[in-house]
């Protein structure tokens, strides 16, 4: 009880609250204009909060973090073109609605989803991650290792159907992951003889290369003035009161949905979103209304990606295994704080612990504020000229990355950086396993090692581990399935429509 108070006094200061409204508030701007999301906005601010106190750092960033899973919504109802991938099915029946003069009733709708499925995830989260914090801490590095790698795979396996793409974002991953010294035994590795290479790569600059410049340039390339349509006039903030009552069922599978997806590794809100509308759909009694304007559409998908919120944040601060790409820079934000999210997060630091959660809990009713009284002036963000836009942020880019370490050598690597993220979207190669892989690589490594030498089994102790066999097993699984999984499928119909025959 002593923690919970500490972290509320810590956030209920001014500076504090007057930093995680300004994050919430910037995410919310990035979120809701196509091709910048709040990853961008994490993206800028990391280098920025070295020099905050960890608690101001925590706050900015999880502002940044809710309010960029939230305003996705506004491009995806206003223009058809989600702000974030986080809001892709909320597409299909958000931006009917505005089409038939219902603008209003479908950005009052998702902006309540959103607050519905943000708050009690997070307040979920901050309980469940406590007894999983619990139970991880009698683990070792056996079952740590076997954990991160199942990780890694199920993020591979969803790869959009292309396993061979994956595996190669892996190896990318490794081989950046591999630079500098090596865990336990220190062997210099790929430095070449340069002393900048010594202590590996900056994952500052390789994050902000591969997600901020590379995204920049090409949704630059791809569309050189500002969002295009009609001008809409939306009028202020409608309650729907109606609208969740007749989806009271809806609002809750698809909270329990997002919650879930969430949580597993890699998965995040983009998945939630689809799996969300999907389900509404097949168990609606008029499926056939969706796509049409149905604002059952836009319930059910914008309360699960603000629920995977929730989920994602629980690997993170009790596991040490980023949720999603955005949890992973939080994660980079508090180890640069000194910080080592995982097992014993909650012990060694219990009121940053806390602060977390608190400040994603402020954050949805921050958002939930802003939205509302906010509303009448979404178009004119869908309107910001990109030709001023985007020469900014590349600025702000730029000189995170000098500040990252005070050398040019790291705006070097992020400009390779940029040019690796422009050949991986070229050849629709996902950067979800490489980035996940950087951020567990050398963890992967060192619990491996460990593995190895603490037991006279060697390598053969990861098998002989029950919960470390299981998670291979499922690993294992999960390959094989994205491999042969649609033939097994067809094979299976096949035999169905033969015996019904």
């Amino acid at each position: 009880m002593q923690d919970l108070i500490q972290a509320l006094m810590a956030l209920f200061t001014p500076s504090c609250l007057f930093y995680l409204f300004f994050g919430a508030l910037a995410g919310v701007v990035l979120g809701a204009i196509p091709g910048l999301s709040g990853g961008t906005g994490l993206v800028i601010m990391l280098p920025l909060t070295f020099h905050m106190e960890a608690e101001l750092a925590v706050a900015t960033l999880v502002g940044i973090y809710i309010g960029g899973v939230s305003g996705g919504y506004i491009g995806s109802i206003l223009l058809g073109i989600p702000g974030t991938t986080n809001s892709i099915a909320t597409v299909f029946d958000g931006y009917e609605m505005t089409k038939k003069g219902e603008a209003v009733r479908a950005l009052s709708a998702a902006t309540t989803a959103n607050f519905l499925g943000t708050a009690p995830s997070v307040l979920i989260a901050l309980f469940a991650s406590s007894w999983i914090s619990a139970w991880a801490v009698q683990l070792g590095p056996w079952e740590y290792c076997s954990l991160m790698i199942c990780a890694l795979t199920l993020v591979i396996t969803l790869s959009k159907g292309n396993l061979a793409k994956g595996m190669i974002a892996m190896g990318l991953g490794l081989l950046i992951s591999c630079v500098g010294y090596a865990p336990i035994c220190g062997t210099q590795r790929f430095t070449f003889g340069s002393y900048y290479l010594y202590g590996g790569f900056s994952f500052i600059s390789i994050m902000m290369g591969i997600f901020a410049g590379a995204t920049i340039l090409l949704e630059y390339a791809r569309n050189s003035k500002s969002a295009q349509g009609d001008i809409i006039k939306v009028t202020r903030f409608k309650l729907p009161v109606s609208d969740f009552v007749a989806n009271k069922v809806n609002v809750i599978r698809s909270w329990i949905i997002g919650l879930v997806i969430g949580f597993l590794p890699g998965m995040g809100g983009t998945l939630a979103n689809m799996v969300a509308y999907a389900q509404a759909k097949s168990s609606s009694k008029h499926p056939e209304e969706f796509g049409t304007g149905c604002v059952d559409g836009v319930i059910a998908p914008e309360v699960a990606n603000n629920a995977s919120v929730g989920g994602a944040i629980i690997p993170m601060v009790s596991l040490g295994i980023p949720g999603d790409g955005a949890t992973a820079l939080l994660m980079a934000a508090l180890t640069l704080q000194g910080v080592q999210p995982g097992p014993l997060f909650s012990t060694n630091n219990p009121v940053l612990f806390n602060i977390i959660f608190f400040s994603a809990a402020l954050a949805a009713i921050f958002v939930f504020i802003a939205e509302i009284i906010g509303m009448p002036v979404f178009p004119a963000l869908l309107k910001i000229p990109y030709h001023f836009l985007y020469p900014a942020i590349l600025v702000l880019v730029f000189a995170g990355a000098f500040m990252a370490s005070n050398n040019m050598f790291d705006v070097f690597v992020m400009l390779g950086a940029i040019l690796l993220g422009v050949i991986l979207q070229y050849f629709r190669i996902p950067s979800a396993p490489l980035i996940l892989t950087v951020v567990l690589g050398n963890n992967i490594e060192t619990y491996l090692r460990r593995g190895c030498n603490m037991d006279a089994n060697g390598w053969r102790s990861f098998f002989l581990r029950p919960i470390s066999l299981t998670l291979i097993i499922i690993a294992v699984l999960s390959l094989l399935w994205s491999l042969f999984g649609e033939k097994i499928k067809l094979k299976f119909q096949a035999c169905r429509t033969s015996d019904g025959s």
